[in-house]
């Protein structure tokens, strides 16, 4: 698929001190690598001779037949178009080296070293070896045959055809130093980093090596492929556990089944494109390789895309797809948003401060005064935004010590308020022990629609008389009767917070952020916007996790009844549909006005957030990568109906996004403008779309 490189990591079972069986057993899993359609495969250390051959490294027997089976291997690569590292010895005037040999289709393209050798606890391997980091600059060597081989540490192997793959080889000990050669290889280019190790193994060694490669692919923005010893090796001391993964960009992609007796490899995707732009949006990267320059020798290989993509491609990217990590999430969201919120409040309650809602220094009706503690106040819908917002409102009281009942909770039903979601706002208020206000915005918004002459409101029709004008004729039911309800619910909760000396606390989630779903100056504005960098995906399962693990104890003051009156709450909020109720209901009293199906599923347009706003993909990779997640469940046209959607309001709604309100940075992804997005508002979407309209699938 386009921009992504196919790899492979190979484990095959040693013999010790018998190189041309186990060049067999290497050539076997390098021509599954070629079937796979792998542009690059890596080998363990020294997987010719074997790791453990300790003192027979010495024996010019071994060395030749070292040096016979690698000149059968690259006979035997002839046909084979994956760019093979394999391990081996090499003797040469001033002594043994340990190193890769880059071998793709009968040729050696170069000998790469091991620049730092172990000499310490079980390991010994200055006895036999030299340290690559004493070889001049434009070395060469020969092996098995061939004179001029590039030989040194300061090769990188870049493939033809695809131009953001570039490999740079560190061996073993190289990863385990202060500054790993793989730093200063991927300040010269390098994206993909292979590391033949031979590394024995110890009671939690595994997860060690995990640690060290995913923290050198994160900092490097790098692919990161190591191998270790498989089975085989010698016990006379040591044990050897087959271990083989690949990480990209801090993340484990895909491991070996460690202990497994049998041959085995490895082979995913990783995406090479995406590396290249993490590096130009990560302005230190450029900087650190700028101070540790390499005079790199490139070396040219052949590479094309292969077909497919053989990695998993998560559809619901901000949700952890195992149980464990979604519950560590789901607590750390709400402890951020938590904690800013009282953050925020406390910083209001200093003798000097002036409520947040006051219109002038001289205003009285604010409640403000020395030591002033600002009440929370908040319109409860019913809805997921709110409900969690509520809950995170009452948790943030509880942490500075004060009543829940400084959260006034304001239902405020419209033309297309629901029993339903009237009912469980209230539920939810007096659960959570608020101050629950009822001011109906109904006839405010009759007679602001009467006053500019909208046809569905005369000076003298009643509230249900619209609703059923409405009701009969849909196209009543415009942008204007939708947004004075928006708007009005804003002035209702701004005069309520004047009234109180409260903080309005926003409601609108990091998803209609982006796709502007919300009324400019009306549910658009708060004093606080804690929702702003939570996706509504994400949202579900964060209200899911405090339903089933906080309520019974966090039920502040309230009953145990009152807790669980709050549990059932919450799963009734949470099974009803998502709506703004800005429109009447049917005639059976159910919502009508389904935002879904209006602007299409959230799940798409947080997997298009998702991959435009953290990693920058182009409407082409983001179609590629949709279909790939999220199979037959939409076709090609629904994909590019709902992208062309997502990107156009995207764009057209940035000027909302640029007079947005404060908000805690909960994610990797966020839309702040004074933070993480800064767009121009009137940016053309034009290259978007038509990108889009061209698109043919990746083959």
């Amino acid at each position: 698929m386009r921009g992504f490189a196919r790899v492979s990591v190979a484990v095959p079972p040693v013999a010790v001190a018998a190189p041309a069986p186990n060049a067999l057993g290497i050539a076997a899993l390098w021509a599954r690598a070629h079937d796979e359609g792998a542009a690059v495969v890596v080998f363990p250390e020294l997987a010719l001779p074997a790791y453990t051959a300790r003192d027979l490294f010495f024996d010019r027997t071994l060395q030749q037949a070292c040096d016979d089976a690698l000149a059968e291997l690259v006979r035997r690569s002839i046909d084979l178009a994956p760019l093979a590292l394999v391990g081996t010895l090499l003797p040469t005037a001033t002594g043994l080296y340990n190193v890769a040999i880059a071998v793709q289709r009968g040729r050696i393209l170069g000998v790469v070293p091991k620049q730092y050798l172990p000499n310490y606890r079980e390991f010994e391997e200055k006895r036999w070896f030299r340290e690559g980091r004493e070889l001049a600059s434009g070395a060469t060597c020969r092996i098995a045959g061939v004179d001029d081989v590039p030989f040194g540490g300061d090769l990188l192997f870049c493939a033809r055809g695809q131009p953001d793959l570039v490999v740079g080889v560190e061996v073993c000990e190289d990863l385990w130093v202060q500054v790993p050669p793989s730093s200063r290889l991927c300040g010269a280019g390098a994206s993909v980093i292979a590391n033949l190790s031979a590394s024995n193994f110890t009671v939690g060694k595994a997860d060690l090596r995990r640690l060290l490669a995913q923290a050198q692919s994160d900092r490097c923005k790098a692919a990161y492929l190591y191998v270790a010893a498989g089975p085989g090796e010698s016990s006379t001391d040591l044990a050897f556990d087959a271990d083989a993964f690949v990480c990209e960009n801090g993340a484990l992609l895909a491991e070996s089944q460690r202990f497994c007796r049998d041959s085995q490899l490895v082979t995913v995707d990783v995406d090479v494109e995406q590396l290249a732009r993490e590096r130009l949006v990560s302005s230190s990267f450029g900087d650190c390789a700028q101070q540790h320059p390499v005079a790199a020798r490139r070396i040219a290989f052949d590479a094309a895309p292969a077909p497919g993509l053989r990695r998993a491609v998560a559809p619901h990217p901000f949700i952890p797809r195992d149980a464990k990590t979604l519950a560590t999430r789901a607590w750390e969201i709400f402890e951020i948003q938590t904690n800013a919120l009282a953050t925020r409040m406390q910083a209001l309650q200093s003798p000097s401060s002036s409520s947040p809602s006051s219109s002038s220094p001289s205003s009285s009706s604010s409640g403000a005064s020395a030591g002033f503690s600002p009440r929370l106040v908040l319109g409860v819908s019913g809805g997921l935004d709110s409900t969690h917002v509520a809950l995170v409102a009452a948790s943030a009281l509880d942490l500075c010590g004060r009543p829940r009942s400084e959260l006034v909770a304001v239902t405020m039903p419209g033309f297309g308020t629901s029993s339903t979601t009237k009912d469980n706002a209230t539920a939810l208020a007096e659960s959570l022990g608020a101050t629950v206000r009822t001011i109906a915005i109904g006839e405010l918004s009759r007679i602001a629609l009467s006053a500019i002459g909208h046809p569905a409101a005369t000076a003298t029709t009643s509230v249900d008389e619209l609703v059923e004008r409405v009701r009969a004729d849909r196209r009543l039911g415009d942008p204007t009767l939708e947004n004075v309800q928006a708007r009005l619910r804003t002035l209702v909760l701004m005069t309520v917070a004047n009234q109180t000396g409260g903080l309005v606390v926003g409601t609108g989630d990091l998803s209609e952020k982006a796709l502007g779903w919300s009324t400019y100056s009306g549910d658009h504005i708060s004093m606080y916007d804690v929702n702003a960098g939570v996706p509504k995906t994400l949202i579900q399962f964060v209200i899911r996790w405090v339903a089933n693990e906080r309520v019974t104890t966090w039920a502040g003051d309230a009953s145990r009844g009152d807790a669980e009156r709050l549990r059932t709450t919450l799963f009734s909020i949470l099974d009803t549909p998502i709506s703004p109720e800005l429109l009447p209901t049917d005639a059976d009293g159910r919502i009508a006005h389904l935002t879904e199906a209006a602007i299409g599923p959230y799940e798409l347009h947080d997997f298009y957030l998702f991959h435009l706003v953290r990693h920058g993909r182009t409407p082409t990779r983001i179609l590629d990568l949709a279909l790939h997640a999220f199979g037959d469940r939409y076709a090609l046209d629904e994909h590019k109906k709902w992208l062309r959607l997502f990107l156009t309001r995207f764009f057209a709604h940035q000027f909302k996004r640029s007079c947005t309100a404060d908000a805690p940075k909960v994610g990797m992804v966020a839309l702040s403008p004074r933070g993480d997005w800064r767009m121009p508002s009137d940016a053309k979407v034009g290259e978007w779309l038509a990108s889009v309209d061209g698109y043919t699938p990746s083959t």
